[in-house]
């Protein structure tokens, strides 16, 4: 008897030690989950938000952008706060693949990860063959400090438009000129476009009825 006592109680105790190291590993991803998303927030809040406008040497324009530059649409990602929801005003629309990077920064700071965005023509030594998720890499841009020089490996590649845009900031930032990078997909046309496009589209339907 005093034998069977002495085993439920050992059994007892593993089964406590247990539940405690698995809380304990959940308690650890979620503190590794939530560290990573402030180094997400951060490097967002660093980022230089106006650029020069100069674009990186070899970067074609696209000739039948669904934003023309000139032309307003509205941002639906919010790679900085204040982004997703503000109207852009597009300042020029170029061809290439953009990439989701990990990458940690050159002046010694914490490990960024899925940066968006990176394009072809910002990685050292690219050429024009399109790069593979796992692929090591040298980034050639400064959108936010630490970034220029620095390792990084490819999440994700998309060929796709990119586009330099102007934006205010929906939270009440400052005006933001000449925005690298905003990709085809993360734009939506304003209202005005849509009405227009479908006060359009009325009149077509009107001058086949009356013929």
């Amino acid at each position: 008897m005093k034998r069977t006592w002495i085993l439920i109680i050992v059994v007892v105790m593993i089964a406590v030690f247990s539940a405690c190291g698995k809380n304990a590993g959940d308690a650890n991803n979620a503190s590794n989950g939530n560290k990573q998303a402030e180094n997400s927030n951060r490097e967002h809040s660093e980022m230089n938000h106006s650029g020069s406008g100069k674009v990186p040497a070899g970067l074609k324009e696209e000739t039948n952008p669904a934003y023309k530059p000139g032309s307003q649409a509205v941002i639906q990602d919010d790679h900085m706060p204040g982004m997703k929801g503000a109207i852009a005003t597009i300042v020029g629309a170029y061809k290439t693949t953009a990439y989701t990077v990990d990458y940690t920064p050159a002046n010694g700071g914490e490990k960024v990860s899925g940066h968006k965005w990176v394009i072809q023509q910002e990685i050292k030594d690219a050429g024009e063959k399109e790069l593979q998720p796992g692929a090591q890499v040298i980034l050639d841009a400064d959108h936010m400090p630490g970034m220029m020089g620095a390792t990084a490996e490819i999440v994700s590649a998309e060929q796709t438009t990119v586009y330099m845009v102007d934006y205010t900031p929906t939270n009440g930032g400052a005006p933001v000129k000449n925005h690298m990078w905003v990709t085809e997909s993360e734009l939506s046309p304003t209202e005005s476009k849509s009405t227009s496009d479908n006060s359009n589209n009325n009149a077509g339907d009107m001058q086949g009825m009356n013929r």
